[in-house]
């Protein structure tokens, strides 16, 4: 049975209650859209959903943030929603490159980074202070990611073509790099730079040059934060208020069977809790989840067209990771950790395959999130976070084998497999950071590509969908508006790239595609104030608004 009535008729269903099935939830919701999110999972959040162990918090998949201090399209996009919006933490110590030989530390004065280096090289000062300078070009485009927010299907003819122009502008410090990825295009790239390949080895599990750059950038511009007093985990839990607090209904431990479709429009879902099967019907409905589940197995197999299913089958996606969440008997501090992300170069140039994930050779990633939040652990004790990209076909798909439903089947195979690669990545953290580490853990948590996919949908389990480039650009991935009329997506779906101002960014333009139509006085004050027409005060003043709360 639900928790609560379900209306039989709301404007909007909305299927994923991650960050952007919220904000696109809240957003309409403030407009006085009546609106139902639907998630499969038993809580909300998605991959900033995280888990509670013994007094413990892990945070599942955010290392850090972006645009979310003041003026970041984040923020200003909360500053909408309510005042009390979890607070991100700005940070000062931001990235450590650690690997034999070297230790460097990027902090969010990058000068710094840059001068150790000319010291460690002098011999290639020109090149480093090049890189540099183009990191810091990238960055002045990357803090200007509010003024380009809006997608071209919320414009007019006019607007369009202005927006292109935006476009252009924020896309030309990027625009020299594009060919210098992949296995040839990416060394050919570091050496237009350095010619000493020891340089090389800092950045030896990227496939591009402009990974390297942007962080580079992010930093010069303050654009490194850390999760709210909480974690992660506070964001969703925020934006699950703010839904509800406008009336707004939320179903978890629910999941979507179909959508239903007449002549071509959308007319609501169909999903299942507990055995029992509801049905909403809606104006509009806004998926935030997977887009191929959306279209292979939720819509009849006649609404989308072969050919772009057919590119999304072939879209280059962002790995997935094996993630493992420690629970320490001591504080992070005692072992040597900071704020930072360190990052533990593995593979020798040429790079190391990361998307494989060999535990033994590719870079690791380690965060102590108790070090930066001490709420994230009991008193006297810490958390640590151990990430490595990975992929879903490693070991024959994880040791496991595939039901007549194409659902992973977890066996000991799998138990024991993770096990191991997390027990080489503990050895190896240990060996070059925290010696002892292992005699400090309480226990510890493992998540596979396999776990994400369970959780997420996601396709492999990718931890953000598809991935900028020329190949998803010439094939139109991203998209907004699917074939069915009112069948929008919302989620990292709809957009190329990811993290949490990519889910907001795509939960605004979805909410704005509804508004045009629904409520333009709305659709008109948000675009203003998003686009620093007006201040945030004048916009909450705005009758159009209150007469809506």
């Amino acid at each position: 049975m639900l928790k609560r009535p379900l209306k039989s008729d709301y404007d909007v269903a909305i299927i994923g209650a991650g960050v952007g099935g919220l904000t696109a939830a809240a957003l309409l919701g403030k407009f006085g859209l009546s609106v139902c999110v639907v998630e499969k999972e038993p809580h909300v959040g998605g991959y900033l959903a995280g888990f509670r162990r013994r007094g413990f918090k892990f945070d599942t998949a955010i290392h850090w943030l972006n645009q979310c201090g003041p003026g970041g399209l984040v923020h200003r996009l909360f500053e909408v929603l309510g005042k009390n919006q979890p607070v991100a933490v700005p940070q000062k110590r931001i990235r450590r490159y650690l690997g034999n030989g070297f230790d460097f530390l990027l902090t969010n004065n990058p000068e710094e980074m840059k001068r150790k280096l000319i010291e460690t090289y002098p011999h290639e000062e020109e090149g480093i202070d090049r890189f540099f300078r183009d990191a810091k070009k990238i960055g002045r485009s990357l803090n200007n990611f509010a003024q380009i927010f809006r997608s071209e299907e919320t414009m007019s003819m006019y607007e369009k073509a202005k927006h292109k122009l935006k476009l252009l502008q924020f896309a030309i410090p990027f625009i020299p790099f594009i060919s210098y990825s992949g296995p040839k295009g990416f060394p050919r790239g570091l050496k237009k730079y350095f010619k000493d390949e020891s340089i090389h080895k800092l950045f030896a599990s990227e496939t591009e040059i402009i990974s390297c750059l942007v962080p580079i950038g992010w930093a010069y511009f303050g654009d490194f934060q850390s999760p709210p007093k909480g974690g992660g985990q506070m964001i969703p839990e925020w934006l699950e208020q703010v839904v509800e607090s406008s009336h707004g209904d939320i179903f978890c431990s629910a999941r979507v069977d179909r959508v239903l479709v007449e002549e071509k429009t959308c007319k609501g879902i169909v999903f299942e809790q507990r055995g029992i099967q509801y049905q909403i019907n809606s104006k509009y409905v806004i998926a935030a989840s997977d887009v191929e589940t959306l279209y292979e197995k939720m819509l009849p197999s006649h609404a989308v067209p072969v050919k772009l299913k057919s590119k999304l089958k072939e879209a280059e996606l962002y790995d997935s990771s094996l993630t493992v969440s420690i629970a320490l008997d001591c504080t992070t501090e005692s072992l040597g950790f900071n704020e930072e992300l360190i990052h533990i170069a593995g593979g020798e140039f040429p790079f190391s395959q990361s998307a494989i994930g060999d535990p033994s050779t590719t870079e690791i990633s380690v965060l102590a999130p108790s070090g930066r939040d001490k709420t994230m652990a009991p008193p006297g004790q810490g958390t640590l976070t151990l990430y490595m990209p990975a992929s879903m076909n490693y070991r024959e798909d994880w040791c496991t084998e595939k039901d007549a439903k194409g659902n992973y089947v977890r066996g000991e195979a799998y138990k024991k497999l993770k096990t191991e690669v997390a027990e080489i990545i503990i050895g190896r953290v240990e060996e070059k950071i925290a010696p002892g580490l292992r005699s400090h853990i309480i226990f510890y948590e493992v998540s596979t590509p396999v776990t994400h996919w369970r959780y997420t949908g996601n396709k492999n389990g990718s931890i953000m969908g598809a991935k900028p480039g020329r190949k998803n650009m010439t094939n139109k991935v991203a998209h907004y508006q699917t074939p069915v009329r009112n069948l929008i997506l919302g989620g990292h779906w709809a957009e190329l790239g990811g993290g949490v101002p990519i889910a907001v960014k795509a939960a605004s333009n979805a909410s704005l595609i509804i508004l045009k139509k629904e409520n333009k006085p709305a659709f008109q004050a948000l675009v203003a104030y998003m686009e620093n027409k007006i201040s945030l005060e004048k916009f909450l003043a705005d009758k159009c608004f209150l007469k809506n709360r």
